[in-house]
């Protein structure tokens, strides 16, 4: 009996709409056509002209900094809620938990709305702050989901074996607890960091005339400035990705 190929054909027309327009942007950032479109010889313009524009670094230096300290304040305080709903079974939990999960299935949109309209109530001017607030309110929430699932597997018996045995709570934290949760709370923290980096919504309501991130200079760049530009920083984004992935999987070879 001959096998079917029709799962061959099926992953082949998934892995071609994934990774297609990949390859189409990669081949447009050398392309000398402003707009793409017809090839008009190779070209390294691009990149030249992208090192030397102000306002992408400016952009990228302030999503790199909302980014990153958005994403330190969310793992802190993600996992305190992920521990506080692991532990605590009482009635209050239920609104807690409510309060978790709304981030996550709430749309973008009105959460943009209701953030701004409750920034404009306390008289806060918009910026690179009010970005920040905003991004740790959804990022919260992912990364108490992710270390939530790592306390599922977790024997709290163990905690309290190291403090019957004389341990501070501090160090069995630190020597026990910690270590156990690590996975989770880095893995928490790179998705919270990723969907920092990439929010345009939500950073769109919030953000002021001097605080612009680079999803949305992206934006604007794309109906007013020039596409190619955009394509040849996508093409270093995407080279750093793989960079950072290869490094991560030899570290864990090394470690392994």
């Amino acid at each position: 009996m001959k096998r079917s190929r029709f799962p061959l054909f099926v992953t082949t027309g998934i892995l071609v709409f994934f990774y297609l327009p990949i390859v189409i942007v990669i081949a447009q950032s050398f392309n000398a056509s402003r707009f793409g479109g017809a090839w008009k010889g190779f070209t390294l313009d691009w990149y030249a002209r992208l090192l030397t524009d102000r306002n992408i670094w400016h952009a990228t230096t302030n999503t790199l900094i909302i980014a990153s300290s958005s994403t330190a304040v969310s793992i802190v305080l993600g996992t305190l809620a992920a521990f506080a709903l692991y532990r605590y079974r009482t009635k209050l939990q239920i609104g807690h938990n409510m309060l978790i999960y709304l981030p996550l299935v709430i749309p973008d949109i009105l959460m943009g709305i209701s953030l701004l309209l409750f920034f404009v109530s306390l008289s806060m001017g918009l910026g690179l702050f009010t970005i920040f607030l905003a991004h740790v309110t959804f990022s919260i929430s992912y990364v108490a989901m992710v270390v939530l699932g790592r306390f599922q597997d977790f024997d709290y018996s163990i905690l309290e074996a190291a403090l019957d045995l004389g341990a501070s709570w501090g160090t069995a934290v630190r020597r026990i607890l910690l270590p156990f949760l690590m996975p989770g709370i880095a893995a928490g923290g790179l998705l919270a960091f990723t969907l920092s980096m990439d929010d345009f919504v939500i950073t769109f309501f919030v953000s002021g005339p001097d605080s612009t991130t680079l999803p949305l200079y992206i934006y604007s760049m794309m109906r007013h400035g020039s596409p190619s530009v955009i394509n040849a920083l996508s093409v270093i984004m995407i080279a750093l990705t793989f960079i950072i992935i290869f490094i991560s999987k030899k570290l864990l070879e090394v470690r392994k």
